[in-house]
């Protein structure tokens, strides 16, 4: 069996495994006989071009995700391994190992008291800042919003904001910036 058969058996089994699929239904909705996806499926195949396009579509994916090495199912990223960054005494640490054009989204920590000026992102910017623990304060533009636990306030992201832990324990909150 070569490489790029082992390749298409395994994503083929994955896809469909994950989509709760049987081969009957994967080879019905191909347009294909369930024996030819079986063959397909067990590595032993050699399906054609035209085989392959039907049971793309029939799993919504392109071919290329049939041909290429398997993906791992995940990836763990060690709280070390996340960017941290100290501003003005506010711990803020990134949440996306990898970049994620147009996203950024951030974990801030205030200590008790602490005060941290946003920094205004591009014009059309949408931010959603979410409080998790303790009270965070949210001044945009003079406009002061006041979040516990669970609250969200979106706001346009572009204008000067600023972060106030308004209690006596440590707040956290997340900040996700829509670019």
């Amino acid at each position: 069996m070569s490489a790029e058969g082992a390749y298409l058996a395994e994503n083929l089994r994955a896809l469909r495994h994950g989509r709760g699929l049987t081969q009957a239904q994967v080879a019905k909705a191909a347009g294909i006989p369930r024996p030819t996806l079986a063959h397909v499926e067990s590595g032993m195949g050699n399906p054609t071009l035209q085989v392959l396009v039907a049971i793309a579509a029939a799993l919504q994916v392109r071919i290329e995700e049939l041909l290429s090495p398997p993906r791992s199912q995940g990836r763990l990223f060690k709280a070390s391994e996340l960017k941290t960054k100290t501003r003005m005494g506010v711990s803020v640490r990134e949440l996306l190992p990898d970049p994620l054009p147009g996203v950024q989204l951030e974990r801030m920590e205030l200590p008790a008291a602490t005060r941290m000026k946003g920094v205004p992102h591009t014009s059309g910017t949408q931010e959603y800042l979410t409080c998790e623990a303790g009270e965070v304060e949210l001044a945009i533009e003079g406009v002061v919003f006041e979040l516990a636990p669970g609250d969200v306030v979106v706001f346009r992201g572009d204008q000067k904001h600023s972060y106030r832990n308004r209690g006596s324990c440590t707040a956290i909150c997340y900040s996700a910036v829509l670019l």
